[in-house]
């Protein structure tokens, strides 16, 4: 079992910034990745930004040059660095964890609103 703890999320102006955290506990696979999924309002679930345990990342078009995902794998802790942020990036950020054919596990999400 892996257990995920996010913390971060609030209330931004338009143009503001925000940094999440997702920290892993449990049972942590060496090879893993770790993401930064969200959902808005009656819209589905989407990626925002995942990074391996390597260093690889990939990012949805919609935050390329505004966010930025990194980890430290001393602490199994992964960051989600929100810049220029805009009012549809409003939604519950859910942080998940995955290791190659296993399970994922995911988050209890935090709430990031931006206004206008």
């Amino acid at each position: 079992q892996v257990q995920l703890v996010e913390s971060g999320g609030g209330l931004v102006q338009a143009g503001g910034s925000l940094r999440l955290s997702c920290a892993a506990s449990g049972s942590i696979f060496r090879f893993n990745t770790m993401g930064w999924y969200r959902q808005a309002p009656g819209k589905q679930r989407e990626l925002v930004a995942d990074i391996s345990s390597g260093g690889n990342t990939n990012y949805a078009d919609s935050v390329k040059g505004r966010f930025t995902i990194s980890r430290d794998n001393a602490k199994n802790t992964a960051y989600l660095q929100m810049n220029s942020l805009k009012p549809e990036d409003t939604a519950v950020y859910y942080c998940k964890y995955g290791v190659p054919y296993g399970v994922n596990y995911w988050g209890k999400g935090t709430l990031v609103t931006v206004s206008s």
